[in-house]
């Protein structure tokens, strides 16, 4: 009888621990799901290392206008030359592809650079702190100079200074542009040098400013252009801009190799001389 009341027990014992397992498990908040590591969004061409585009595709793709002498034109053969087809072509060397050259407006240039279109751009870019805020940019490989040109006859505007109210004309976001207005001048915005001297001749401006080498070669080219030169200043560090952000820091690293190596064994200075006519790749003193 004993053990009966005993078995009857534990039985009732083990239905009331089965039936509290199951309403705990009918009633339990449900368990949260782990959230799943995120994955690492996947590259596109925008996002890719540029370095690693231009080495898939095996070019370097080099904007520059082709009619601005001597930096980027066509000699009498109709052949792209100038100092920065040189520069491109010692970078893609350098780099261990063909150089790709893109010839193009100027206000197109960096905006081509900055969208993608082109990996960099070789045209006498100056570096400045405001430019620099919207591109990467390579270590300078040129220190221009700048000439301010008036008519043949003018005796009124020497200085910088003396800008102020006269009318220029230059390309547009141009550094001359902006020294230009910096100084109060009234801008006319154009394409070419070209335009720039035809306006100053015929009267319609008063003054433009320019890089020197440019402005000497156009005089040389148009003898009777009724121009001439009425100040010379140090210009501006030139370096090569290629579009803002991590993705271009590996290109950016190996430019700068490439420029220190041709600084240091003579090829810059060899072209620089050879298109200048002097040593510009140091800082004037």
């Amino acid at each position: 009888m004993k053990n009966k009341k005993l078995w009857l027990a534990i039985g009732c014992v083990c239905l009331a621990v089965a039936i509290g397992l199951l309403i705990w498990s009918l009633t339990r908040p449900a368990e949260e799901k782990k959230p799943e590591a995120a994955e690492a969004p996947a590259q596109t061409e925008e996002t890719k290392d540029v370095l690693a585009r231009i080495k898939e595709r095996g070019s370097l793709i080099i904007a520059m206008e082709g009619v601005w002498q001597p930096w980027t034109y066509h000699d009498a053969d109709g052949k792209l030359t100038g100092i920065d087809v040189e520069i491109g072509e010692l970078l893609a060397e350098g780099l261990g592809v063909k150089a790709e050259f893109v010839e193009t407006a100027w206000d197109g240039i960096l905006a081509g650079v900055d969208s993608g279109r082109f990996d960099i751009a070789c045209n006498g870019v100056g570096f400045t702190p405001t430019r620099a805020e919207a591109y990467n940019f390579s270590d300078s490989y040129i220190y221009s100079k700048m000439a301010m040109v008036v008519q043949a006859d003018n005796e009124d505007i020497k200085t910088l200074a003396d800008l102020k109210d006269k009318k220029t004309a230059n390309s547009p976001n141009s550094t001359y542009a902006l020294l230009a207005e910096k100084n109060g001048a009234t801008v006319t915005y154009v394409d070419t040098l070209g335009e720039t001297m035809e306006l100053l001749s015929a009267g319609r401006i008063d003054a433009t400013l320019n890089d020197k080498d440019s402005v000497e070669s156009y005089i040389a080219e148009h003898p009777d252009a009724k121009v001439k030169v009425a100040l010379e200043v140090a210009g501006e560090a030139v370096a090569v801009p290629m579009k803002k952000g991590p993705e271009t820091e590996s290109l950016k690293a190996e430019l700068d190799r490439i420029i220190a190596e041709a600084r240091k064994n003579g090829k810059l200075a060899e072209i620089s001389i050879k298109y200048f006519g002097e040593d510009l790749t140091n800082p004037a003193e």
